[in-house]
């Protein structure tokens, strides 16, 4: 194992409180000098596209894509693309890479930062009752399960 964090993945989900989570983990990659790569796995088009619900649409902040079709998967990946390319502006650093990937959450996440030799995975713990939602299932438990590189956990709650 190497001593020096060179690749951080970052990866964001649907969550409004992904901000926090994009904010901490770009924090830590600055810090250490590292590479970024943020990554947004989506995992069942047809999710994105039920009346009423707006995941890309739904964040805070920063990102403001205006009205979008999500009736199709390459609407999904151009929606998914559009915020990954938000969240990079936000965080101003143009040599952030981006990544949209398919299927589910936790292989997804999984299978980016082996591809890119990431150090670290930051990621994001939404629950109200995150070591319930740890010992539960979650995507992060799941990812902290399988993962042989350190994992760097963001506790969010909606509004902090």
């Amino acid at each position: 194992m190497k001593n020096k964090i060179e690749k951080v993945l970052i990866a964001l989900d649907y969550n409004p409180t992904v901000q926090k989570v994009a904010e901490a983990g770009s924090a830590l990659a600055k810090s250490m000098g590292a590479e970024i790569t943020l990554l947004h796995v989506m995992a069942d088009p047809v999710y994105y596209s039920e009346t009423g619900y707006d995941p890309i649409m739904g964040y805070t902040g920063f990102t403001d894509i205006g009205p979008m079709k999500l009736n199709t998967n390459d609407a999904l990946k151009k929606a998914s693309q559009q915020f990954l390319d938000k969240s990079k502006l936000h965080l101003g650093d143009k040599s952030i890479q981006t990544l949209v990937a398919e299927g589910d959450e936790s292989e997804a996440i999984l299978k980016a930062a082996k591809h890119l030799h990431a150090d670290v995975i930051v990621i994001g713990s939404h629950s109200r009752k995150w070591l319930e939602n740890v010992l539960i299932g979650s995507v992060t438990e799941k990812v902290l399960r399988h993962t042989t590189i350190p994992l760097f956990i963001v506790p969010t709650k909606k509004g902090k």
